[in-house]
């Protein structure tokens, strides 16, 4: 019988308070049913001189119970904050992650934008300065103002050009919604600055991005959120998509700003017809394929990535952006509960592939090793 895998979960914490806890509790649970040992812990649970760590995992109950683990064989990165001591650990070398360090929105925008495989799936992004946006608003009827690091559709502000006049509308940091209608560029200028001195996170840029016209739903945001995952055998499957439908008057579709989850072919094959939306779920496909390629081969082996795709209303599709670090509720919304639990069970599938192919390899050497010795 092989011995029992351990897998880790690097996760924030404070006290007993998990970032994202219900995820990581289904991630456990997932863990446990493929047999292995597998615990959520944090910056502070380790204690690297002893080769000891505190793990914590899901009371029956509720809440989180601690106890000594044994040193991980693989850990899984779902820490969302670049704190200090979180980027310390993750460039220690004291752990063999599933997933690459990923870099800031805008530097991955520029890396796509340059590569022949992906670069006509990307809309024109610049960091944001006042003269860019002059520019821009000449050059695009739409526009959208967002941070380099931000996440969850939190402050994110639209920029429309209808008639005379232009519509702003955004949710703050809080998601409340903020909205403007301005006749004059230079006061469009004033705003957007104010704007991004106020919602900017930490040194974080903006980003000024070419607005599309995504209304497949009139007077509503609509993009098409897409999971890609390593699969048990660690090759690249897209485990499935979905349609959010953002609030009326809304400028995301985000389901944290009150938007809706459907099933692709609804939406997408009511307003184009079944042939053509077909054509464009094979196209979103193979942009995610593409977009994973590139992007492992700049930062290293990765795992899943959650594609924010838009599909605009002549049916063309444009990248807006990538998340290595997504969440899977659009499933669930939509009620595919059967693959919500494959995207929960896919991440620690394919860190038990690694496990597995880590010991293949040892095994190996131990092999060749003895050989040489006779």
């Amino acid at each position: 019988m092989s011995p029992k895998k351990i897998i880790g979960i690097l996760a924030w914490r404070e006290g007993k308070r998990f970032g994202e806890p219900e995820y990581l509790r289904r991630l456990v649970h997932a863990g446990h049913l493929l047999g292995a040992e597998i615990f959520v812990f944090s910056h502070q649970d380790v204690f690297a001189s002893e080769k000891k760590i505190r793990g914590f995992v899901p009371k029956e109950s509720g809440g989180w119970e601690s106890s000594w683990f044994a040193w991980p064989q693989i850990v899984i990165d779902r820490y969302r904050r670049r704190v200090p001591e979180y980027m310390k650990l993750r460039h220690s070398g004291l752990f063999d992650f599933a997933n690459s360090p990923f870099s800031k929105k805008w530097r991955v925008t520029q890396l796509l934008a340059k590569d022949a495989r992906v670069k006509r799936w990307i809309p024109e992004t610049y960091v944001y300065a006042p003269a860019t946006l002059k520019t821009m608003l000449v050059k695009h009827p739409i526009l959208y103002v967002k941070p380099g690091n931000g996440t969850g559709g939190k402050s994110i502000l639209k920029v429309a050009e209808r008639g005379s006049k232009y519509q702003l509308s955004g949710r703050d940091k809080n998601y409340a919604r903020k909205t403007a209608s301005l006749s004059d560029p230079e006061e469009v200028g004033k705003w957007v600055k104010r704007w991004v001195n106020e919602q900017r996170i930490r040194d974080g840029n903006f980003l000024l991005q070419q607005g599309l016209d995504l209304e497949l739903v009139p007077d509503r945001v609509t993009d098409v959120r897409l999971l890609i995952q390593k699969d048990k055998k660690g090759e690249w499957r897209v485990t499935g998509c979905a349609v959010r439908v953002g609030e009326k008057g809304s400028s995301t579709s985000n389901l944290h700003g009150g938007g809706k989850a459907l099933p692709f072919h609804l939406l997408v094959s009511r307003r184009f017809g079944e042939e053509r939306a077909q054509k464009i779920l094979q196209e979103c496909h193979h942009m995610a394929h593409q977009v994973a390629m590139v992007l492992e081969e700049h930062f290293g082996r990765m795992m899943e990535f959650g594609l924010d795709i838009g599909v605009d209303v002549q049916g063309k599709t444009w990248l807006i952006e990538v998340n290595p670090k997504p969440g899977r509720e659009v499933f669930q919304q939509m009620g595919a509960l059967d693959l919500y639990a494959e995207a929960i069970c896919r991440p620690v599938q394919y860190a038990c592939y690694l496990i597995e192919e880590k010991t293949k390899r040892l095994t190996k050497e131990v092999e060749l090793s003895s050989r040489r010795r006779r």
